[in-house]
């Protein structure tokens, strides 16, 4: 505007705010200017602005009753960010004034019911004045249907901080995930969108800074609308949401969407206990879930938890998703500790939220893909296969089978000890009904996934037993002990024999990852056998702990070449990529069934084989001709000696053809032909894909 700017933030309880203007690069708060905005309705406080334009360092101060028994704190000696600026400059100190009560040197509480009276400017970042103005040319979102997408979850910085081919400078950047050469890497491994770990601009815990570590995740969220500043090559303020808006589009033509991992359920202001950075110095009592003591309600284990019962909090979260879609092009959503969101008034999760309803009708929200992550740390928080279509979930159930058929339960029967049968195994290969049949939600509300971020890569699931995460200075106290993983006997990396049985291990995971029904995410890295070092909680390593190592040995790039051939084999048999649930029952005048399954004799599966925990062995034929496609005969023999597998005669085919089998090395030159009239015999541990050869 014209001289100035329209200025507008909500402070539903404050006797006053004030719009604090200061000079570009001044963090001392010298050239600090007030405006106090006079206009209120509603709770919202606004006004005119003189001066204010393009370029512009702000915040806000908001003065009003220090009540913190009714969960009112407000202190306007604090600097606050704007909850909706678009750009976020400067880093944040760790000092005792970015605190609203007192605190220790250490900055432990000294008195959580007393304020702290010094200025915090000198401290905090400032909030931005941005344009949206942007070249999107000929952009156009990728849409590539659920059934056809495989996500690959990766962080900005650990992709390319070692990927040879970026120029140093763009290491670790937007820039430099949008090279050509990342983006020639995610197009030949058959990736079709990324999922990127947070991005909202964040700022490390304090009691992760005092371990002298830092946030490197970033579920810590500091702005909801503003680009990390860190992962931009540009200094600018400008030029970091413009490097932003160049990656995606960049990406887009590639073919490749970009999905954004967002925390929608805390802020970086954590528990009273906490900073008071923007939203507890604005309204605390009407941003954050309280007690009636004026205490904050936890379920996400950082603090506090966003009140979504507070139209201005749905409000909040409603405009910064359609600012990341319509402004930035963003294709989908992962919302980190979704169940958080969907709370109500009782504090029990509803599906029918009015968050939860505002995002499947919102015309803009309801056009992207939106995957939830089904669970929280409070009462009743696994809620995985409870989310309302059109949301997709990572499937826990399905990652937890997979792992345990090929690992931990391998390891137990080696132990003499007993082991799951395949029966559960068989409802994850087939997409999950029996958690999202309901309101035909369909299989690609499965997003099926063996390792994330959280927890064991794929290669640390084979080698370690236990985390080992001293390097995080928790005493090894943090990160999950339930992994289902197994170390095939000796913990950690060792060159001998036992590597080989390691690399089918991993051969194994990921192609049953790729085969099967549902939507595959890939975590970054796995594809070529990426290492923690037994770390599983490297949330607070921005280091070569956490850089993708691209200086693959020969094993690794057998395993590279493998998942790339996976990928292909999927992207090229539709029978891999079903938007509806197989029925089971017959499809054609033959009798066969769309799906089918058979035990190591090539005898279809009956109640008692469904139901017998030594069955170690499972075929899932997958039936494409009665659509005029190809069908695909999975076999998966899970037992720790070989073992002689007949396969089953499907009606009207002649033969098999061996597409993969995981006791390769690598990938095959070309389908090996199989005949009928022998069994053929497995290596311990191991599984195939055979298409099956019909002469019509």
């Amino acid at each position: 505007m014209p001289g100035g700017a329209e200025v507008c933030v909500y402070a539903g309880h404050a006797d006053a705010v004030d719009v604090c203007l200061f000079d570009a690069g001044d963090r001392t708060g010298l050239t600090e200017r007030r405006v106090a905005l006079t206009d209120r309705l509603y709770g919202y406080w606004f006004g005119f602005v003189p001066g204010m334009g393009l370029g512009q360092r702000y915040g806000f101060r908001a003065k009003g009753p220090w009540v913190p028994h009714a969960g009112l704190r407000y202190n306007p000696a604090k600097l606050l960010m704007d909850p909706y600026a678009r750009a976020i400059e400067g880093e944040l100190t760790w000092s005792g004034e970015v605190f609203g009560h007192r605190t220790s040197s250490d900055l432990t509480p000294e008195d959580l019911y007393q304020p702290d009276d010094r200025d915090s400017a000198a401290y905090v970042p400032r909030s931005v004045v941005v344009s949206d103005r942007f070249d999107w040319g000929r952009d156009r979102p990728p849409r590539h249907a659920l059934s056809d997408t495989v996500i690959y979850e990766t962080h900005v910085r650990n992709l390319t901080m070692r990927l040879p081919g970026v120029p140093p400078e763009l290491r670790g950047t937007y820039a430099g995930l949008a090279h050509p050469v990342t983006i020639d890497y995610l197009r030949s491994l058959g990736i079709t969108a990324v999922e990127l770990l947070p991005v909202h601009s964040f700022v490390t815990e304090p009691e992760v800074w005092r371990r002298g570590l830092t946030n490197h995740w970033g579920y810590n969220t500091l702005g909801f609308f503003a680009p990390h500043a860190r992962y931009a090559a540009s200094k600018d303020p400008q030029g970091a949401l413009d490097e932003f808006k160049g990656m995606v589009k960049l990406l887009h033509a590639a073919g490749i969407e970009v999905f954004l991992d967002v925390v929608y359920n805390h802020t970086a202001e954590q528990s009273a206990r906490g900073a008071t950075l923007s939203w507890r110095g604005l309204d605390n009592r009407a941003y954050y879930r309280l007690d009636g003591r004026g205490d904050d309600i936890d379920v996400t284990g950082c603090g506090n938890t966003l009140d979504t019962r507070h139209v201005v909090v749905v409000r909040t979260i409603l405009d910064s998703l359609r600012y990341w879609v319509q402004e930035c092009h963003i294709d989908g959503f992962r919302f980190d500790l979704a169940v958080a969101m969907g709370r109500g008034k009782n504090d029990d999760f509803d599906p029918d939220h009015p968050l939860l309803v505002a995002l499947r009708t919102d015309p803009v929200l309801s056009q992207v893909k939106n995957i939830s992550e089904p669970w929280d740390l409070g009462i009743q928080g696994w809620r995985t296969g409870q989310f309302p279509p059109p949301f997709s979930e990572w499937n826990d159930r399905y990652r937890d089978r997979v792992r345990s058929f090929w690992l931990s339960d391998l390891s137990r029967l080696i132990s003499g000890q007993h082991a799951h049968g395949v029966r559960d195994l068989a409802t994850r290969l087939s997409g999950s009904a029996d958690l999202f049949h309901a309101r035909d939600r369909g299989p690609i509300a499965s997003i099926n996934f063996v390792a994330a971020h959280d927890g064991f890569t794929m290669a640390d699931l084979t080698m370690y037993n236990h985390k080992h995460n001293e390097a995080n200075h928790e005493d090894n106290r943090d990160g999950s002990d339930n992994n289902s993983s197994w170390n095939h006997g000796i913990e950690g990396p060792i060159d001998d024999g036992i590597s080989a049985v390691r690399h089918r291990s991993l051969r194994n995971l990921m192609g049953t990852l790729l085969v099967s029904t549902g939507v595959p995410m890939i975590n970054g890295g796995d594809e070529f056998g990426r290492t923690q070092h037994g770390n599983n909680n490297a949330f607070c390593h921005d280091s070569d702990l956490s850089y993708y190592d691209w200086d693959l040995r020969p094993w690794q790039q057998d395993l590279l070449d493998t998942t790339r051939y996976l990928t292909a084999l999927r992207r090229s048999h539709p029978v891999l990529r079903q938007r509806m649930f197989w029925s089971g029952g017959e499809v054609h005048i033959d009798g066969s069934k769309d799906l089918d399954w058979f035990d190591d004799r090539g005898s279809p599966m009956t109640q008692d084989r469904w139901g017998d925990e030594r069955l170690r062995t499972l075929q899932m034929l997958l039936n494409g001709a009665w659509e005029g496609q190809a069908s695909l005969l999975v076999v998966l023999h899970g037992g720790q000696h070989e073992a002689d597998v007949t396969l089953p005669r499907p009606p009207g085919a002649t033969a098999y053809e061996l597409l993969w089998d995981s006791a390769w090395d690598r990938p095959p030159d070309a389908p090996i032909p199989m005949p009928y009239d022998q069994a053929v015999r497995m290596l311990p541990a191991s599984m195939r894909v055979y298409r099956v050869v019909d002469p019509t």
